[in-house]
């Protein structure tokens, strides 16, 4: 899903997956680099949710993996600042680099939407910031992946915009 048909949309949801239900999000710092800084990383599509919370349960030892599932406010979304990419590009490519490298220092969003550079894709990640490929392979290399979505809140103002309206639990 693109960002302007969320924008256009009267009902979205939204998955978070991890280890554990969320029905309050929070804003937590976290402990390794994500591709858009600090926020609650949610995505609109459930099949990324739940690969990404075995993901989470693996890290964590746990013994469960969950969706938490909430309705996007879209009228309280338009308000906020947003920052969106509905591909990966240059601009992508850079902001996600920043991030992932911690030397983020632009313009701060409310929100933030765009192609998840998940780990599998990280080795492609570490020879573009090493000068060992191009922007222009980078990319090449990049579009050829599948990449899901991902919606980030950054701040409490931010995570107004959404309503619990349930979970979904993982059983594998």
């Amino acid at each position: 899903m693109r960002f302007r048909d969320i924008l256009k949309s009267k009902i979205v949801s939204v998955y978070h997956g991890s280890d554990v239900l969320i029905d309050v999000p929070k804003i937590i710092k976290p402990i390794r680099a994500l591709d858009f800084g600090s926020g609650f990383y949610t995505t609109t599509n459930i099949n990324q949710a739940i690969n990404f919370s075995k993901i989470v349960r693996e890290r964590n030892s746990s013994s469960k993996s969950c969706i938490s599932i909430y309705s996007l406010n879209i009228e309280l979304l338009k308000r906020q600042k947003y920052l969106y990419f509905n591909k990966p590009d240059k601009k992508w490519l850079d902001f996600v680099s920043s991030n992932r490298n911690g030397i983020y220092k632009g313009k701060i969003f409310d929100i933030i939407y765009g192609p998840v550079a998940n780990d599998t894709i990280f080795k492609t990640f570490i020879a573009y910031q090493n000068g060992i490929l191009t922007e222009k392979e980078t990319l090449k290399r990049l579009k050829i992946r599948r990449l899901y979505n991902q919606l980030v809140f950054s701040n409490e103002e931010a995570l107004k915009c959404l309503s619990f309206t349930g979970e979904y639990l993982i059983n594998d």
